[in-house]
């Protein structure tokens, strides 16, 4: 995947129905009348829906999208090696390397701004789980934690809790809503997941989903890709998406009305994302700052994640394709890599950042060309399920308004604790339900140990206390705790101090309950 320059093509926002003369012309003109070489099979029903989807394209820019994207996908990745540095430290905060006053201060900090209801969370989930093997959207996927928890539930769980910290603090009764960007493919089963689930216990109104554009997908000679005879095929237009869909469906408004002024920005597909983390919060609030990235440090140096530095001065996120080798490889005095903040699409914004970028800034967001593999019907009509790529998708990214913020701060985490990405099917040597599964129980496991109590394996075998595993290792114990119970490991000591705990072993609210009338 690279970054080129590409025309700016988008659904557009009228429904007016188009005739057939006017749709035909149009595709003539911008060389895609193959677009219609099945109308005349097309039943009556299925003519007015094809009709309908055409309308709502640009079809006066479709040529211009068309032969951009062609162009942009056979053009090489450009090196930015003579033009990159690194963050400059005063930018940077980090949970390794701050002393716990510090930590504490932000952490204050971003739980008073959740109680004063100045705080939401918004959810970038725009994209099946195509690469898990499932045709759902990803946040339902089970990764066989003991619980059957699925990721919407983990994170609207992590939701409860941090509000419920607040308050407990502040005396308050705060609300954290939850804003959720899905697409064409996503929005009616995750409206219908959260509705059979009773919303996993949070207010309804607070929970707030909408829909993200979509554009066609392209073969390489620039011609779209028909998936059926009567219909194209259409791709969300990224996760940067996001600022046309704030100003599409007036969220930002409704963020206004509620009286939010922060927000933390997520993928969906993270099984460790700590929501309205009030530590990165808080950090981000007491640097000023109107834009910020959490970042890891990079595994190795070929690690294939983008990197948040600077780009002639100016920050932004570099692809790793965009490094020459010998600069990935490159180490300070002290053996580290001088390029290590690796981004992991976990972002804070304040409000008026993000109006700013939608009123001036979202038609100079870069496009990205992402080749895919795209179903489509050959010239007889047959449905073909291609093995290799065949098809691009143009692709915006959210974090391409780094560079417009007036104040960007860097936030590393320790990968361990936050980040663990759910994107390939089991199998895969990363990224995998195994690895994200074992990453949410290692931490558990950390977490449980440190309360000072002990775990027992399943043949009742005293586990080591100071036994800790690495994301993507197989964890010691079969150890879950709810984070209804525990948002990031506080409360456990009270609840597991002394205590022997045979494995496997879910801590949820009626287990902690029970562990404290002992």
């Amino acid at each position: 995947m690279c970054q080129v320059p590409a025309p700016q093509f988008d659904l557009l926002p009228t429904h007016t129905m188009l005739s057939f003369e006017q749709v035909e012309r149009s595709l003539e003109r911008a060389g895609q009348s193959h677009v219609l070489q099945f109308w005349p099979e097309l039943c009556e029903e299925d003519r007015d829906r094809f009709l309908q989807e055409l309308s709502q394209l640009d079809l006066e820019g479709l040529k211009d999208h068309c032969e951009g994207t062609a162009r942009a996908a056979a053009s090489p990745p450009a090196s930015l090696d003579q033009d990159i540095e690194p963050v400059p430290p005063e930018s940077i905060g980090s949970v390794r390397k701050s002393d716990q006053s510090a930590l504490s201060q932000w952490e204050n900090e971003g739980l008073l701004q959740i109680s004063k209801n100045r705080v939401g969370v918004l959810l970038l989930a725009g994209g099946q789980g195509t690469r898990l093997g499932v045709q759902y959207p990803k946040g339902m996927y089970n990764v066989g934690l003991p619980s059957g928890k699925t990721l919407y539930q983990i994170q609207a769980e992590r939701i409860r809790k941090i509000q419920k910290l607040s308050d407990t603090k502040h005396g308050s009764k705060c609300t954290v809503p939850w804003y959720i960007m899905t697409s064409e493919f996503t929005l009616a089963p995750t409206e219908k997941f959260f509705k059979e689930n009773n919303y996993f216990g949070l207010e309804p109104s607070n929970v707030v989903m909408f829909e993200q554009r979509m554009i066609p997908a392209v073969t390489f000679d620039g011609k779209v890709i028909l998936q059926g005879k009567g219909k194209i095929a259409m791709a969300p237009d990224g996760n940067g998406g996001l600022y046309q869909a704030l100003m599409d469906n007036n969220v930002l408004e409704d963020m206004k009305k509620r009286g939010v002024e922060y927000l933390h920005v997520y993928c969906v597909d993270n099984i460790m994302v700590k929501m309205a983390d009030p530590v990165f919060i808080g950090f981000c609030v007491s640097k000023g700052a109107d834009c910020g990235a959490k970042v890891v440090e990079k595994a190795y140096p070929t690690e294939p994640v983008g990197v948040v530095c600077r780009v002639q001065g100016i920050c932004q996120v570099v692809e790793y394709s965009e490094f020459q080798p010998e600069t990935a490889e490159l180490r300070g005095p002290g053996g580290e890599l001088v390029y290590s903040a690796g981004n992991i699409c976990n972002h804070f914004f304040t409000r008026p950042f993000l109006q700013d970028v939608v009123e001036n800034f979202e038609g100079q967001l870069k496009q990205h060309v992402a080749t895919k593999k795209v179903p489509y019907v050959d010239t007889c009509g047959n449905l073909v399920k291609p093995t290799k790529p065949n098809g691009i998708k143009m692709e915006k990214f959210v974090f391409d308004v780094f560079p417009f913020s007036r104040n960007f701060v860097v936030f590393e985490v320790v990968r361990e604790d936050e980040f663990s990405p759910l994107k390939n099917a089991d199998g895969a040597a990363t990224d995998s339900p195994t690895t994200a599964r074992s990453s949410l129980l290692a931490q558990h496991c950390r977490w449980a140990t440190a309360a000072r109590a002990t775990l027992l394996d399943e043949h009742g075998n005293i586990l080591p206390p100071t036994a800790s595993v690495s994301a993507g290792d197989s964890p010691p114990a079969q150890c879950e705790i709810s984070p209804l119970v525990s948002y990031f490991g506080e409360g456990l000591e009270e609840l597991l101090k002394g205590k022997t705990l045979p494995t496997p072993f879910i801590l949820d609210e009626k287990m902690a309950k029970e562990l404290q009338a002992q």
